[in-house]
């Protein structure tokens, strides 16, 4: 193929072009504004420029408690309809996902079944519930244990989703997100150097709520209710129990005087500069009201105080749902609720259906909040609750001494593979040469082009293609020689030297490449680096030895007239 030396030429010209065009932004990097077909750099992986890993455990148990929880009033809502009188429906803590229903009598057993069957879908927005199990007047409804499967799998599927969304708002080139089992995120970041807002970034919470406030309990009943519970159960909102645990354990402990359907949930106080140092109890009711689902976008603005405030729009779908929820509850308080801490109580003064605002107040560090609270709206709300399993920071001293590292060991591979095939096959090896420099060029081209992260395996799996390289080179040229002891002519002993060789290079390249994509596939981090790097490797290789490594040999011999090598 291609046995015209003239399109050879005009082939590796249009390579080695392309190459260097992409390349190029590896020695000089360019600015946004200048003309140029590639900007794009390799961008180096976390052990080289240093940066941030986290493991995070997800709170799957928890999130699925929640969910079960949220679809109670929707469910005793299906059962009046059906004329179904029931005792109590409560949500098993012992056993995620399921629904404790009592009933009044024992008859309506097979109502029940047949109503869940016919609307659960349709009523509680799509849930796969079924009638689990019956004894007596009490039925246990829940997720089936595959439905259950299903659900632990979306909900880390969402988490990584929702973190992948902030670190792109966070602005952090190539990062690494994935699951590890059926609990737990890795989250790797290159080249963050505040590890501090990015951490508070991804484990926010970040799940608002628009709440009604009760407002028939006085302000210091709760406030009482509170310091008698605390004092009770020996804790209180401090370094050790964090806010959310906190509200939890305060609702549990006052759930025989906090009305059905309702919940106790704090703001900071006027003259408090934290939660800590003093917290204002507000009831609110969970059977009501809307989630952050409903979201568009947000943004910080200011308010008319120059204060900084967090705007959001509501989007198309949640208009309807915000316009009822205002619209036929003007004139009381409605609480914006983030995280379980109750930012804002704003007096509904007319419909509204699709804007609205989030003040924090005045300090310091309002602005910084009101920042990262935009930012993780927008990127959406973390399905469940993540706990920090592990931190580890890699500094860029570290990143600097293993590129130095990685540099000499290339040089030194490079400058002993040149002077082996040198020395060898002189000619020959020359020319093996000048096609390894330019296999070398094509390679960091094709990694550039396809935006892969150059990790410290992935500088090994380069440093090995550069020994391969010229293997390709080292069986052409013995046949190569085969061919000349036979007495063939040269030109016909190339041709027929590079045409022998050529199935054995590609048996064992291709052999390669399948070991490479097996590992692009099933492994993850620095494994696929290595694999991917190697890959592209070898690509590059199969055209300069063979082709790029003919082409230059053929114009030498025609050009100097040679009749051996």
């Amino acid at each position: 193929m291609f046995e015209n030396n003239k399109i050879r030429w005009v082939i590796v010209s249009t390579v080695f072009l392309l190459a260097g065009i992409f390349a190029l932004p590896n020695v000089y990097p360019f600015s946004p504004s200048q003309w140029w077909p590639s900007k794009s750099r390799i961008i180096y992986g976390l052990d080289i420029q240093g940066g941030l890993h986290l493991v995070m455990g997800v709170k799957v148990n928890e999130a699925i408690y929640e969910k079960t929880k949220s679809f109670i009033a929707e469910l005793k809502t299906l059962l009046q309809k059906e004329g179904i009188k029931i005792s109590d429906i409560t949500v098993s803590k012992d056993t995620p996902g399921q629904m404790l229903l009592s009933l009044d009598k024992v008859a309506d057993e097979s109502k029940v079944r047949s109503a869940i069957k016919q609307h659960t879908t349709s009523l509680l927005s799509g849930q796969p519930f079924k009638v689990l199990s019956s004894s007596g007047n009490t039925m246990v409804i829940g997720y089936n244990d595959l439905d259950l499967i299903r659900l632990r799998k979306n909900i880390v599927s969402q988490v990584v989703e929702v973190i992948r969304r902030r670190i792109d708002e966070f602005g952090v080139s190539e990062p690494m997100i994935t699951a590890q089992g059926d609990s737990r995120v890795l989250v790797q970041l290159p080249g963050v150097q505040d590890s501090a807002r990015a951490r508070d970034i991804i484990q926010r919470t970040a799940r608002l709520e628009f709440r009604l406030v009760n407002q028939e309990i006085e302000t210091s009943d709760l406030i009482q209710w509170v310091t008698d519970a605390e004092k009770a159960g020996a804790y209180s909102l401090s370094s050790d129990l964090g806010y959310t645990e906190y509200v939890q354990k305060i609702n549990e402990d006052l759930a025989d005087k906090i009305p059905e359907d309702h919940q106790l949930v704090f703001q900071k106080a006027v003259s408090s500069k934290s939660l800590r140092a003093g917290k204002a109890p507000v009831l609110v009711r969970t059977d009501s009201g809307a989630g952050g689902d409903i979201l568009q976008t947000a943004f910080v603005g200011v308010d008319e105080f120059g204060n900084p405030q967090v705007l959001f729009y509501i989007d198309v779908t949640g208009r309807k749902l915000f316009s009822d929820l205002t619209g036929n509850n003007i004139g009381s308080p409605l609480a914006i609720i983030l995280d379980k801490e109750l930012k804002s109580m704003p007096v509904i003064k007319s419909r509204i259906s699709d804007r609205g605002s989030i003040s924090l107040g005045r300090g310091q560090d309002i602005a910084k909040e009101a920042e990262i609270i935009a930012t993780v709206l927008r990127a959406g709300s973390l399905p469940a609750r993540l706990v920090k399993m592990e931190e580890r920071t890699v500094g860029p001293t570290l990143g600097q001494d293993s590129i130095q590292k990685a540099q000499l060991a290339g040089w030194i591979a490079g400058v002993a593979v040149i002077l082996f095939m040198f020395f060898y096959y002189r000619l020959l090896g020359l020319v093996a040469n000048v096609a390894l420099g330019m296999n070398i060029l094509c390679l960091l081209a094709l990694l550039t082009s396809l935006g892969a992260t150059l990790t410290l395996p992935g500088v090994a799996g380069i440093i090995l293609t550069i020994g391969m390289a010229v293997d390709a080179n080292v069986i052409i040229y013995e046949r190569l020689k085969e061919e000349l002891r036979k007495g063939s002519a040269i030109l016909l002993a190339v041709r027929d030297g590079y045409g022998h060789a050529l199935s054995a290079i590609l048996d064992a390249n291709i052999t390669t490449a399948i070991v490479c994509i097996i590992l692009m596939s099933f492994g993850t981090g620095p494994i696929r680096g290595f694999a991917v790097t190697l890959f592209c490797g070898i690509i590059t290789s199969l055209f300069t030895a063979i082709f790029v490594s003919r082409t230059f040999l053929n114009t030498i011999i025609q050009t100097f007239k040679l009749k051996s090598l």
